[in-house]
This record gives C-alpha cells, sequence and structure tokens, in this order.
C-alpha cells in the first residue's frame, strides 16, 4: 500500500473513531479498504479486555467470505478450565511469555507447530498468519484492559509481502486505538449502569454532574429487604453469605428492571427502586406488575436452592408514591445520584411494618388512591399504623390473598399487569 492510501485509511479510523462508529463495522471498513488497496485479507481478528462484571473481554471478527461464526464475541474469565488452556496454547500468550509483539507464520508448516486454531485456519484455505499484541503501558491500562490483541491472514499462495506487512505494522496501531476508546467509552457506561443504575447512569453521562443539582419529581418507590437475612447469614459459612445475597438481588432486580423500573441503591439486602412516567397510575401498575414477576422468580430460585440444600427465603416490600429530590447529593468529592426526602423514609418503613404485620407486600394509602379503579380491586386494607419516625399514622394496603388461591382471581390480577 502506498503512503497516501495508507494515510487516507489512517484519516478515514480517526474519523470513525471520534464518530463513534461500532468497532465491528470499523474493522469491518479496514478490512474492505486494505483489500480495495492491494492487501489480500482473507480473515481479521481483534481482541481487548474489558472492566466487566461479567466478561473479561470481547473478540471482533471479519472474514472475506461469508460464515456463520458470530461478528462479536464476549468471552468469560481464561484463568481456569478449558478457557485457560486454549489461551495458553495462543499465539497471543507465547508473544506475552517471550516479551514479543509480532509473529509471522506459514501455515503450510502447521504442523510443527502446537498453537491454538492455527490449523483451522490451514485447512479453510489461508496462507500467511500475521500477529500482533499492543501493549497499553501502565497509565494507559484500565483494569484487565492492557494489550491489544490481532491477527491477520491471507490466501494469497506467497503469503504476505513485505510491503504489506509494513503497511499493517502502521495501520494496525491506529486501528487499535479507535477500538480501544470505543471500548472505554462502553466500560464508562457499563460502571454507570451497574453501580448507579439505569436512569441515574444517563443523567451523569448527559452531564448532571454539578453538586446539588436535583429536580423535583413525582415517583412509585419500592423498597424491599430480605425475610430473615441475619439469621440465615449466621448459620451458613461465610463463603456463602455473598451468593445467597447475589441470588436473591438477581430476582428483586431483574423482577424492577423488566417492569421497566430503576434500581436506585443497594443497602445491605435491601433494594430501592422507583418507577416513573407522565402517567403514574400506569407507573403504580408496573410495580406491582415487578412484585408479581419477582414472587414468580422466587419460585423459580428457592426450587432450586432447596434442590441443592441450600436455605431460601423471600422478601418484604413497601410501595410508597410522591415527591423526591432526585439528582447529586453528598460532598465535592463524593456524590451519590439518588432520591432523598420523607417519601424515601417513608417506603422503608412501610417495607419494615410488613413484619409486624406478616405480610409480604404493603402499600401506602398514596399508592392505593392513585391506582386506576380496576387496581384498586386487587388491593385490601390491613389496617390503620403508625410508622416509626413518622408523624402520622396511614391506612396500608396489602394484595387480596384470592390472587394466591383463586385461579379465575389470579388471572384476572395478570391480565390487568399486562395491560
Amino acid at each position: 500500500m502506498e503512503l497516501t492510501p495508507r494515510l487516507a485509511l489512517i484519516n478515514w479510523l480517526t474519523v470513525q473513531g471520534l464518530t463513534g462508529l461500532p468497532e465491528i463495522e470499523m474493522l469491518r471498513g479496514f478490512c474492505e479498504r486494505c483489500r480495495a488497496e492491494g492487501i489480500e485479507l482473507s480473515r481479521g481478528l481483534v481482541v481487548i479486555d474489558t472492566l466487566h462484571p461479567m466478561y473479561e473481554g470481547r473478540a471482533f471478527r471479519w472474514s472475506d467470505v461469508p460464515s456463520n461464526e458470530r461478528d462479536v464475541i464476549e468471552y468469560g474469565s481464561t484463568a481456569e478450565g478449558d478457557p485457560a488452556k486454549n489461551w495458553r496454547r495462543s499465539v497471543f500468550y507465547h508473544l506475552l511469555e517471550h516479551g514479543e509483539d509480532e509473529m509471522l507464520i506459514d501455515l503450510a508448516d502447521v504442523t510443527s507447530l502446537d498453537f491454538s486454531q492455527i490449523g483451522e485456519l490451514a485447512e479453510k484455505g489461508h496462507r500467511h498468519f500475521l500477529a500482533f499484541v499492543h501493549r497499553f503501558g501502565e497509565t494507559g491500562a484500565l483494569g484487565q484492559m492492557d494489550c491489544l490483541y490481532s491477527y491477520w491472514t491471507t490466501r494469497r499462495p506467497e503469503g504476505f509481502a513485505e510491503s504489506e506487512l509494513s503497511a499493517l505494522r502502521d495501520l494496525v496501531p491506529v486501528l487499535g486505538l479507535t477500538i480501544k476508546s470505543a471500548q472505554q467509552v462502553d466500560i464508562v457506561r457499563t460502571l454507570g449502569r451497574v453501580y448507579l443504575g439505569r436512569d441515574a447512569s444517563e443523567q451523569v453521562l448527559r452531564g448532571r454532574i454539578s453538586r446539588g443539582v436535583t429536580e423535583r419529581i413525582n415517583a412509585v418507590l419500592w423498597y424491599s429487604d430480605l425475610r430473615g437475612s441475619t439469621g440465615i447469614s449466621e448459620s451458613i459459612g461465610p463463603d456463602e453469605i455473598i451468593p445467597f445475597l447475589n441470588d436473591y438481588a438477581q430476582a428483586v432486580i431483574d423482577a424492577i428492571h423488566d417492569a421497566g423500573g430503576d434500581v436506585l441503591k443497594l443497602i445491605g439486602d435491601g433494594v430501592l427502586a422507583m418507577f416513573t412516567g407522565e402517567d403514574m397510575a400506569a407507573a403504580r401498575r408496573a410495580a406491582l406488575r415487578a412484585e408479581h414477576l419477582f414472587r414468580k422468580n422466587i419460585v423459580v430460585l428457592n426450587a432450586k436452592r432447596a434442590a441443592d440444600g441450600r436455605p431460601t427465603t423471600s422478601a418484604y416490600i413497601g410501595l410508597h408514591v410522591g415527591e423526591v429530590f432526585y439528582g447529586n447529593i453528598g460532598s465535592e468529592d463524593r456524590l451519590d445520584f439518588t432520591v432523598v426526602g420523607p417519601t424515601v423514609n417513608e417506603v422503608s418503613r412501610i417495607a419494615s411494618m410488613s413484619r409486624s404485620v406478616d405480610r409480604e407486600l404493603l402499600a401506602s394509602a398514596e399508592f392505593y388512591a392513585g391506582l386506576d379503579a380496576a387496581g384498586r380491586r386487587y388491593l385490601v386494607s390491613t389496617g390503620r399504623y403508625a410508622l416509626r419516625g413518622i408523624g402520622r399514622a396511614q391506612d396500608l394496603y396489602t394484595l387480596d390473598p384470592d390472587i394466591d388461591t383463586n385461579e379465575p382471581v389470579t388471572g384476572s390480577y395478570e391480565r390487568y399487569l399486562a395491560g
């Protein structure tokens, strides 16, 4: 590739990287432009570790012929088991272990090499294999994201020419920089969603990060905590406590998200969430839908845990509605994007009252009054109660017991929630 098209491709990568072109589209455009300029690439793979609670990294793959292979692969830990064995047999691992940055392999001579995937590439007609490791350096690393790995192949019988190798040595680092940049944006969004919640993360990423910047909103609030969690934690081994909490947090959070709510905070085994929207009656129904989904999740989870001989439980849930302040609260160097106000205190007290009246769900009078007529039919009063630390007593409501015992009522309630 001559200098002029080489500079044009660098310019294209830079512009597309700044505009946020997805990584797989970046790789596809790179390979197609290389081919248009005479570098007969037949396959390209770019691998980069990331910072994610579930995945160790991502791989992006392009081929010159259609295939049923996935273009984007998210992979888990390579620290143990078969993934670890495959990693240690890879060309990339060999390069890292020997402090090298590049390896060129003639695929006609793969029988003498014990690298994973090399034989498969030779069988598919690829002739030359070129691998790179581009290290980021200490200040450029983020978590496990400390290298960009890539390999490139050609089907040309004589393999890569020296001029093509020279061009790839110049161009691949620029491609790597754009993919690293895109992954860093993805890491920021992932960490925001995981640690702040979905809506709060979007608010922060849109620039709402100034201390004290809040807005008054009306919201349906959810507060839940596990039944008997202290006793269970004391009765099981230390290594079982975190899996126990994670299992039940997953059941709660999945239900809230599936119903359209946003989780604001995890407080020990407690969960604070909210449901919002222009139609507050619909937000109330979404909260009831989340409670119903959670109970279904619990049935499945408890059956699985019981079969494994592990302790099971459920949760108390309080629902309330009112005005809250939503935004940045805290010190200059430690902010929390959350909700505050009397409504937040009340919903936690309502959830606590569930223990005293032995009901797994309690909803406030404000929650009940704002439901549509169809929704109010499924709630019944449990009485009037004084809540600890709250200046006024109020009526509290729970689900009609017939929902659990009367099949026609159950079906009617589920149709209401789905509406």
